[in-house]
């Protein structure tokens, strides 16, 4: 039985899936502008299979902030590759100035990307419940 408050739709991931994704490589985030076009940014993040949660730390001004937050609960994808092989997260994103999430958001950085964070005053975590798993090659 799930904890009361956790998720129940956090999809299965391959074991070649989780072992990729633990590598400390930078990923491509990809939002929806207000207009509908797509914008893609380059981010470092972290995934917490325990909770289905890809976290990304940002400031609350950038274009991929300000699409979140323009649209609650919006989509978003989160596309880590290396070479012929990706994993692709999907989910909603949430946008957090919360400062226990956002510490949890810098803790998890620190210990992926072996130093902390940038830690910029208008510094957000974007929280992206992931409910969609797609891999190649792994």
């Amino acid at each position: 039985m799930p904890r009361s408050g956790a998720r129940t739709d956090i999809p299965a991931m391959p074991h070649q899936a989780e072992e990729f994704l633990a590598a400390p490589h930078v990923g491509t985030l990809t939002t929806l502008r207000p207009d509908g076009s797509l914008h893609a940014a380059p981010v470092r993040f972290t995934w917490d299979a325990g909770t289905g949660l890809a976290r990304v730390l940002t400031v609350a001004s950038s274009r991929k902030a300000r699409n979140m937050i323009a649209a609650p609960g919006s989509r978003v994808a989160l596309c880590q590759v290396d070479g012929f092989s990706w994993v692709t997260l999907e989910g909603t994103a949430t946008v957090s100035e919360d400062p226990r999430r956002v510490a949890e958001g810098v803790r998890r950085y620190a210990r992926r990307y072996w130093s902390a964070p940038p830690s910029p005053a208008d510094r957000v975590v974007v929280e992206i419940a992931v409910d969609r798993v797609l891999s190649l090659n792994l």
